[in-house]
């Protein structure tokens, strides 16, 4: 191999002197196994701890894939697709898995952090400078709740804003919140012209299910025409004019929705990681909502979206708003991502002289990928498309010094 593989011992070593290491193994028993072609490492685990040890631990996550393939995963720096296990998987670049679906998702989050302990250090970027501000600095955004009517049914739903001048409604992605969008805000090149509104969906973050139904008697899935009502109705409270809308991931799929569906609202959309359908099945994701894996599977998931180039803080950060979320509602946004929605038949019916189109689609995102956001753009007459490069999944929350550098072009457009 390109990469020196360590002993057991070291790998051993190296694991159990990480914190999150140590805290993702609790209660493991069992441990991982790296096969490249016909040479083997083993981490043996016994009761949350890592052993060196030829004795039988439990079962045994593997991993299975040719030396040209672990060179990719286990450089400093890994390329798009094969930045996480995950990843590398989902886009078919050479790894197999021999585990138990269930304990792989139990312990996902051990099982990444070991693999990285194999590769060299890596920088873990800056703060941003809002972040290190003075005590007693108060940041931007300013929240408030609103009762919005969403299929009959009253909603008190959570929204923060900050700016002054052209609105722009930001839709968070799937089973997360505004917070996602907190750095935005900080950004007065972008707040002097633009009034920047961040909501929370019903059921995510601090807006609370309706009173009026009985949501616990049935399973969340988020459909279309409910999702849709929810930016055009908060406009409407709030007297907006065209608003532009951002969203991202179930938002950026719906930022075209809205395009198709509702051009005379808005005046442009903007897509971010979007396309024209999401290639998956929800039902190949059901562990998302298995009552033996929680929310930490949910968390340490979004890494495989995610660039390695981004800052570890916010990566982190972006993981750790997931974990917060309501159990149900990542999986049931799903379902509008990967069943409901879908304009391959349709996007050419979009009307880019009354609403503009822009698409930003990131270099390691695995799922919305560059050639899904290109494609949509292809299919858009008179859209605009830029890959947004080093970045994932999550472009405003895991790296947003360089997300600003390509949302500021774009802006300048609208404006």
């Amino acid at each position: 191999m390109g990469i020196a593989l360590p002993s057991t011992k070291e790998w051993v070593e190296r694991c159990e002197q990480d914190g999150e290491f140590m805290l993702a193994a609790r209660h493991w028993s069992g441990g991982l196994q790296i096969t490249v072609e016909d040479a083997r490492l083993k981490l043996p685990v016994q009761d949350g701890k890592p052993v060196a040890t030829d004795d039988d631990t439990g079962q045994l996550i593997e991993f299975t894939g040719s030396e040209a393939t672990w060179d990719k995963v286990l450089a400093a720096v890994p390329e798009r697709f094969n930045n996480d296990l995950m990843a590398n998987m989902m886009q078919g670049q050479g790894l197999e898995r021999d585990a138990d679906p269930v304990q792989f998702a139990q312990y996902f989050a051990a099982v990444a952090r070991a693999i990285e302990l194999l590769r060299p250090p890596a920088d873990e970027g800056e703060a941003m400078p809002h972040d290190l501000a003075d005590e007693g600095t108060f940041s931007a955004p300013v929240g408030r709740y609103v009762m919005l009517t969403l299929g009959g049914v009253k909603h008190r739903v959570y929204y923060e804003e900050a700016g002054e001048g052209i609105p722009i409604l930001m839709q968070h992605t799937a089973g997360c919140s505004g917070t996602q969008w907190r750095h935005l805000f900080e950004m007065p090149e972008i707040t002097s012209r633009f009034r920047l509104i961040a909501y929370d969906l019903p059921y995510h973050g601090k807006s609370v299910p309706p009173v009026e139904k009985d949501w616990w008697d049935e399973q969340y899935l988020l459909r279309g025409e409910f999702l849709r009502s929810v930016p055009i109705q908060l406009s409407k409270v709030l007297g907006l004019d065209r608003p532009v809308f951002m969203g991202c991931s179930v938002g950026g799929l719906m930022a075209l929705d809205l395009a198709h569906k509702h051009a005379d609202e808005f005046r442009s959309v903007i897509s971010l990681e979007g396309a024209l359908e999401i290639p998956g099945e929800m039902s190949h994701n059901s562990e998302l909502w298995h009552p033996q894996v929680n929310n930490e599977y949910k968390a340490r998931l979004m890494d495989a979206l995610m660039s390695p180039t981004s800052p570890k803080r916010y990566r982190k950060e972006t993981g750790f708003v997931y974990s917060s979320g309501w159990p149900p509602v990542f999986l049931g946004d799903l379902y509008y991502y990967l069943d409901e929605f879908d304009l391959r038949g349709v996007a050419g019916e979009i009307d880019t002289n009354k609403v503009g189109v822009h698409i930003l689609s990131a270099e390691y995102d695995c799922s919305g990928t560059v050639e899904l956001g290109q494609e949509a753009h292809e299919k858009i007459s008179g859209s605009t498309f830029q890959e947004m490069k080093g970045m994932g999944h999550f472009p405003m929350s895991e790296n947003p010094q360089a997300f600003k550098e390509y949302l500021l072009p774009v802006l300048e457009k609208i404006s």
